[in-house]
């Protein structure tokens, strides 16, 4: 059913254009709607979204941002339920990181894609707000509770993180079964993410 997903009012048509595009994106789990569609959604005129957008493209970059920012929502919930500087925090992020990617895989290629990366690059866009920054200041923390030292966090967090990613394709894509009948990614994220860093532990002062 095409109805506005708010009345709005006093300037908030942007957001509410945003919310729209992000419904149809996800009801089709296709990133296949015309402007127009998204002002239907909005309840006004195909010419209205305009005076905020200068065209599809621009409002997709939007709900990438918003995509980004639901991420970093979800991450930070995960990690205020555990004890900071555990390697407890760290595993959280993943799982939340694997669990929001599956969930709204509709705005896989939207975040991930050359709209993303020009979404990334946007004056409004905050990058702290995305989550990453949030592995980063987990991975400080841990660092410090095991006095461990002269660790890159940007490189370590990275590295982190690309497991994670790794991890969330390939189970979106479904062809995990194929190769690894029995596999069970929360449990594999969990043992490498522990024998990563107690890799970590035993070499660091060590080169």
């Amino acid at each position: 059913m095409n109805t506005p997903v708010k009345t709005y009012h006093h300037g908030d048509l942007r957001n509410v254009l945003i919310l729209g595009a992000a419904e149809l994106i996800e009801e089709s789990g296709s990133l296949n709607f015309a402007m127009a569609d998204a002002a239907r959604r909005a309840g006004v005129s195909t010419a209205a979204p305009y005076r905020h957008f200068r065209d599809r493209d621009a409002l997709l970059e939007a709900v990438s941002q918003l995509a980004f920012y639901g991420l970093g929502v979800s991450v930070r919930k995960a990690v205020e339920k555990t004890r900071r500087g555990s390697i407890e925090s760290i595993i959280a992020i993943g799982h939340t990181y694997i669990d929001y990617v599956i969930r709204k895989a509709a705005f896989y290629d939207l975040m991930w894609g050359d709209i993303g990366a020009r979404a990334m690059d946007a004056d409004s866009f905050d990058k702290k707000a995305s989550g990453f920054y949030i592995l980063v200041d987990a991975v400080d923390a841990y660092v410090t509770t095991q006095d461990l030292h002269d660790v890159d966090l940007l490189d370590l967090a990275v590295q982190l993180w690309s497991m994670v990613h790794g991890m969330s394709a390939i189970s979106m894509s479904g062809k995990l079964p194929y190769f690894y009948p029995n596999a069970d990614i929360p449990q594999m994220l969990d043992r490498s993410t522990r024998i990563f860093m107690e890799g970590l532990k035993a070499t660091n002062g060590s080169e």
